[in-house]
């Protein structure tokens, strides 16, 4: 493609990286990303894909912006207060690059809606704050071939890996088989979490799906990033696919997304 006067101006420091250079670039404004929730994970997460130049960004949530969350949803603000943050995540990320486009999906992400959403992006990041909805988009995205890019934040600690089972990874059920009972894991409600922790796992997020977009780099499909801020500390732990995994295994016994709605 031909890049505008203010496309080279805008994305010079991409270009000039041999990695990226004008093809990968140009793979950049091509591409198409749902993000999942426009919260903590989800606000670095879009800036950073919107100031890179992804072409077409889907988000979708339910909740509106409130003062509680300005603590770490960096892409909302005081006089948002009350607007959807689909809404406002929008006029964040266009504010920032007016190349784009963002698709607004004020909605819950369910059993019913989830594979029509996803079928039109080349890739997944789920920055949801559950488990049911977590498991939700794994399943979802196994049965559609999406590579799935996950981060999950909680207190002073952060996890972040990504899923190609299509590519012969694992997938997040390989990890997590299940989920934890109800109340057994605090929600960031619950137990609260440093705002800037969110900041750092949704970056490494957004790097991750560039490196996805891109063709470039070690893929994280395989290994699990575990981050400790309190002591500044990251290791990363080696995932292999689960020869007994419900979904996909030879023997999986999820055929499809009909147990979500049991």
């Amino acid at each position: 493609m031909d890049f505008s006067e203010d496309q080279i101006h805008r994305y010079a420091r991409h270009i000039l990286l041999k990695e990226v250079g004008g093809v990968g670039q140009e793979k950049l404004l091509k591409a198409k990303v749902l993000l999942i929730g426009a919260g903590g994970l989800g606000s670095p997460l879009l800036l950073y894909l919107a100031a890179a130049g992804v072409g077409t960004i889907g988000v979708i949530d339910d909740d509106t912006v409130d003062l509680s969350n300005l603590q770490r949803q960096i892409a909302h603000t005081t006089d948002r207060i009350g607007m959807a943050k689909v809404l406002s995540a929008g006029r964040a990320a266009t504010a920032i690059n007016p190349d784009i486009r963002v698709v607004e999906y004020k909605a819950r992400l369910t059993p019913e809606n989830i594979a029509a959403l996803i079928k039109d992006y080349d890739l997944v990041a789920d920055g949801s704050d559950n488990f049911p909805t977590r498991f939700l988009v794994n399943d979802a995205c196994f049965f559609a071939k999406k590579t799935l890019v996950s981060a999950a934040v909680l207190r002073f600690d952060g996890q972040l890996a990504t899923f190609k089972p299509h590519a012969g990874g694992p997938c997040y059920r390989c990890l997590y088989p299940e989920a934890p009972p109800p109340g057994e894991v605090p929600s960031c409600d619950q137990a609260g979490i440093l705002g800037a922790v969110a900041g750092v796992m949704g970056t490494l997020q957004a790097t991750e799906v560039l490196k996805e977009i891109l063709g470039i780099g070690d893929t994280m499909a395989g290994r699990l990033l575990i981050y400790d801020a309190l002591s500044a500390a990251f290791r990363t732990v080696k995932v292999k696919p689960d020869p007994e995994c419900s979904l996909c295994s030879p023997n999986a016994t999820f055929k499809d997304l009909r147990h979500h709605r049991a």
